[in-house]
């Protein structure tokens, strides 16, 4: 056969479900081979909008997600969500075209060191040189993508040996299991919790990545242990759980974190320190620390776990769970009155209706106006740690953002993809509009998808972090303002439908509305970020009491 025909057949041995890609000519062979394969050829407006929704894909179901782009300038536009999957751990391949190895007439245009340029960035990345080796680098891109811990690989097709003829059959997809811990592992770890005097649990992205929550339900209550979670952590074990202390959404000052101080040894579950540095939480280096994770912890001056539990998680903590005697739990008095003092904090204020909307009464509008079940997806500005304080989440992978490569222009793509992987669940973008302006072309993909999308976008006309940053290091404000287009025009040229937050009608009625409206739905609402200066306090100074 056709070698991209047998590329192809790889892809769909792997159960590749969508491949996001802006083709370029180099890449048209493979496009003619996906004419005719069950895998829906899902075409972007920007490689990088490609990326992003493959790695949302890889985020939500655990299997590598696909993009593709021509060689040259198609192929660096990738680069930045390919940095997203590699930072945040989703699995994620990408397939690039490239000119002729063998007989190339064209010189060097476009023409650059794709191989080399996506080396720092991957995982793995290998140009495919032969027909022959197709089914055997499709298996390794994939496995590698989606071992722990996942990330980026990359394939470089050239177009000469994408039409030669080749014999060769796809590799088969075997069904991998993970390894339990070690027992001795174990023992250890179950001794460091009977020495403690006050544990906390700390979940990270790789805690809601696997899925590890019924068993992490049982260790908490079976143990007395409360648990915090980073941004990207959020939803692992729910807000309605009496042990959840909710999420650190800022570094050291918020609330919450008076617990992380009064902990004599912290239980860290899938945790990755690009998003939650050890030196914010350990700067003394006196805590005692035990690593639960499916893979080793990365050595770091804060961060030398005394005992370490690697393998299944869920393993491992039914394992430690089930060691533990009734005498064994820790008291839950103190830690059952600091949460009752954090809900009361976060999400029992009323904030006033005003225009422009505070984040505050944004954040809760918007809880207020879906399930537990639906999905909202983060772009990055100021708003973002607003949602991650305030923004109550029942269920794991129900509120997506990215607290590691933390790039602006990911949240409409979020959006699409997660729409794509649960189309029977309200999906909301949650974007700024300098970051929606980075991808606002492929809205015009999610009309073509026919998608019944929300996308809320928050306007205060300029970049809003980093002029509060400005603002926090005393200098004037300068270079952070810009203009912008009428969003609902926008919205409604791409066939969209826009609806504006105005005085006389506030923005929980422009969700109902939105939720009843067939197809794209943008909401243009102004916001009042004025009590930003709240998250730079050092909130929790009130609440060392109540854990001491």
């Amino acid at each position: 056969m056709k070698a991209s025909d047998l590329f192809v057949r790889c892809l769909e041995e792997e159960g590749v479900e969508y491949i996001f890609a802006v083709p370029g000519e180099e890449n048209l062979d493979l496009v003619e081979s996906l004419r005719s394969s069950r895998i829906e050829l899902v075409v972007t407006r920007h490689e990088q909008h490609a990326a992003f929704m493959a790695a949302t894909y890889g985020r939500l179901t655990g299997k590598a997600g696909v993009c593709m782009a021509t060689l040259g300038p198609g192929a660096t536009n990738l680069l930045t969500g390919m940095s997203y999957a590699q930072l945040c751990g989703v699995p994620l391949v990408a397939i690039t075209g490239q000119k002729a190895i063998r007989q190339n007439w064209q010189g060097n245009f476009q023409i650059v060191d794709v191989i080399g340029t996506f080396r720092p960035c991957t995982k793995w990345n290998r140009q495919i040189s032969s027909a022959e080796t197709i089914p055997r680098f499709v298996r390794h891109a994939f496995k590698l993508a989606e071992d722990e811990r996942p990330g980026a690989c990359h394939l470089e097709l050239p177009e000469d040996v994408a039409s030669e003829q080749v014999e060769a059959e796809p590799f088969v997809r075997r069904r991998l299991r993970r390894p339990v811990p070690d027992e001795k592992a174990i023992t250890a770890a179950v001794d460091l919790i009977r020495a403690a005097k006050q544990p906390l649990v700390l979940l990270s992205a790789g805690a809601n990545r696997k899925r590890v929550g019924k068993q992490l339900e049982l260790f908490c209550e079976k143990l007395g242990v409360y648990a915090v979670s980073t941004q990207m952590g959020k939803g692992v074990l729910s807000d309605r759980h009496p042990q959840s202390l909710f999420c650190l959404g800022i570094h050291k000052t918020d609330y919450v974190h008076a617990a992380v101080q009064a902990a004599d040894l912290v239980i860290t579950i899938g945790y990755d320190i690009v998003e939650y540095p050890p030196s914010v939480w350990n700067p003394e280096r006196t805590k005692k620390v035990l690593h639960l994770d499916f893979r080793l912890a990365e050595p770091d001056q804060y961060y030398n776990p005394d005992v370490e539990v690697v393998g299944d998680v869920s393993n491992a903590l039914w394992a430690i769970h089930s060691r533990m005697r009734p005498e064994d739990a820790f008291d839950t008095t103190k830690m059952a009155r600091f949460r009752e003092a954090l809900v009361k904090r976060l999400h029992q204020v009323e904030t006033p209706r005003s225009h422009p909307p505070k984040p505050q009464r944004i954040v809760s509008d918007l809880r207020a106006a879906l399930g537990e079940e639906d999905v909202i997806c983060l772009d990055n500005g100021i708003y973002k740690l607003w949602f991650a304080r305030m923004y109550q989440t029942y269920a794991d992978n129900t509120v997506l953002l990215d607290n590691a490569l933390a790039t602006m222009g990911a949240g409409l793509a979020s959006a699409m993809a997660a729409k794509l992987v649960h189309p029977e669940r309200t999906v909301v973008a949650v974007v700024g509009d300098g970051g929606f302006m980075m991808n606002s072309q492929d809205l015009e993909t999610a009309v073509r998808l026919q998608q019944d999308l929300i996308i809320l976008l928050l306007r205060d006309d300029g970049y809003g972090f980093i002029r509060w940053k400005q603002q926090g290091m005393g200098f004037a404000e300068f270079g952070m303002a810009f203009g912008n287009p009428d969003f609902v025009k926008y919205a409604e040229a791409y066939g969209a439908t826009g609806i504006r937050v105005s005085e006389g009608f506030d923005l929980s009625s422009a969700l109902e509305r939105a939720k009843a409206t067939k197809g794209p739905v943008l909401i243009d609402c102004p916001i009042d970020y004025s009590e930003n200066e709240k998250l730079s306090a050092d909130l929790s100074v009130e609440f060392e009491e109540l854990v001491r």
